[in-house]
């Protein structure tokens, strides 16, 4: 089977470091696929819930190892964390090779359109206003 070409894929809420994490269907999907640009779009990584019960498998580092091998070979990635892994937001407006952490972004699309590309967690009141 061929890698699928695409030239943008969004992941949003993968939460790595919980159970319920389908970190083994993203593996396959990132392995069966390559794209010009790659945007991980908040709670990657779900920082809360490893506090408290942490949980790590392999496959969990293989999506990582995965990510970082695109970037190296000329995917540009962009991460905008969320509130899950709002400990990378110290991190933003630094890149790091071909990846960017940064709050916001801005995508272009092929037919000229542009799209904001945020999380979003930042226009819910409840996490917002009432951290638990």
């Amino acid at each position: 089977m061929d890698d699928a070409r695409y030239r943008a894929i969004w992941i949003s809420d993968v939460h790595l470091g919980t159970r319920e994490c389908e970190a083994e269907a993203l593996l396959a999907f990132l392995d069966a696929s390559d794209s010009d640009y790659l945007y991980l779009v908040g709670d990657i990584v779900d920082f809360w819930r490893l506090r408290r019960a942490p949980y790590w498998p392999q496959v969990h580092s293989d999506v990582i190892r995965t990510v970082l091998s695109k970037a190296r070979v000329g995917t540009m990635v962009t991460l905008i964390p969320g509130n899950h892994d709002e400990y990378l937001r110290r991190f933003c407006d630094l890149q790091l090779g071909n990846i960017m952490v940064v709050s916001e972004a801005v995508h272009r699309t092929a037919d000229g359109r542009l799209l904001l590309v945020l999380h979003g967690d930042e226009f819910d009141v409840v996490t917002r206003y009432h951290r638990w």
